[in-house]
């Protein structure tokens, strides 16, 4: 009796102190999100009238729409692979023993320390037209490109979003790498295992919960890449460039609330399945290596 009432009393102070957080959580993202998915079914904030599925007609019509989604999943789908495989290389890197890897890794975090707005002048004048990486290209003979009115402001996204992450996720590497214990490699070695089969027996197996965790928080920061795309080329980007948070920022301009609100839910779903479906591949995983 007394363990229950302990346990119950415990209970009731881990709740008093998680209460802020929650009433915080619930009052500036869980009710706001409820709202907006409310607003996605009727016809304005005001009449408020149900219309069912017609604004998601109406969004999944719009050639804006698709365009903006469709830039969005290729950039996910080419920046979240290129960010894991760097990170993952460079943090093998830097645990061995390199020299001057103290100073790597400062380099490394100092993207996460630096305001985005202050850095994206730098960028600004690397791929204008007029910028270093132009003066560069024409010492070399090659011809000016205009950067950010071309397909190439894609991979100049691309760029800035791995320098960018990177940094944080070779220090969750370098934490998980520090915690497979140096007897599992030295056993490898005396059974005549080469350094592949120790990278995919060891490696991979013993940092799949760090792998997991990473590309989780990659897709979410590839998502959220509005914020430099924005700075470094303005509201109405080259097409290749015209994410999703650009779409909803205009439909926010304009006040257009049932196109934002639904943009807003199918982004929201279309994350939600994926991080299901990474859920799903990694107790596979777990399930196979037993």
């Amino acid at each position: 009796m007394k363990v229950k009432k302990w346990m119950r009393r415990d209970a009731a102070a881990a709740w008093l102190f998680l209460a802020p957080s929650a009433a915080g959580f619930a009052l500036f993202y869980l009710i706001p999100f409820a709202m907006g998915v409310f607003y996605s079914f009727v016809n304005s904030a005001i009449d408020r009238h149900f219309v069912g599925l017609d604004n998601y007609h109406e969004l999944l019509a719009s050639g804006s729409f698709r365009k903006a989604a469709f830039n969005t999943f290729y950039f996910s789908a080419v920046s979240v692979p290129l960010n894991l495989a760097l990170s993952l290389g460079l943090a093998l890197l830097l645990n061995s023993n390199l020299m001057l890897r103290k100073w790597l890794r400062t380099a490394y975090v100092l993207p996460l320390v630096v305001p985005v707005a202050s850095i994206v002048f730098v960028w600004q004048m690397m791929f204008d037209w007029n910028g270093s990486v132009n003066a560069w290209l024409n010492g070399f003979g090659v011809e000016r490109m205009d950067w950010m009115n071309t397909e190439m402001a894609r991979y100049v996204i691309i760029v800035v979003y791995l320098w960018k992450n990177i940094g944080y996720n070779v220090i969750l590497f370098l934490a998980g790498l520090q915690q497979i214990p140096k007897d599992y490699y030295e056993t490898a070695q005396m059974e005549g295992a080469g350094r592949l089969q120790q990278f995919t027996g060891i490696t991979l197996v013993y940092l799949l919960p760090t792998m997991f965790f990473v590309i989780i928080l990659s897709i979410m920061n590839s998502f959220k890449v509005f914020r430099e795309t924005y700075l470094i080329a303005g509201d109405y980007p080259h097409d290749s460039i015209y994410m999703l948070q650009h779409y909803m920022n205009n439909m926010f301009t304009s006040l257009d609330i049932q196109k934002l609100t639904a943009a807003a839910v199918l982004m929201v779903g279309c994350i939600l399945l994926i991080v299901i479906g990474l859920f799903a591949l990694e107790r596979w995983y777990r399930q196979f290596m037993e």
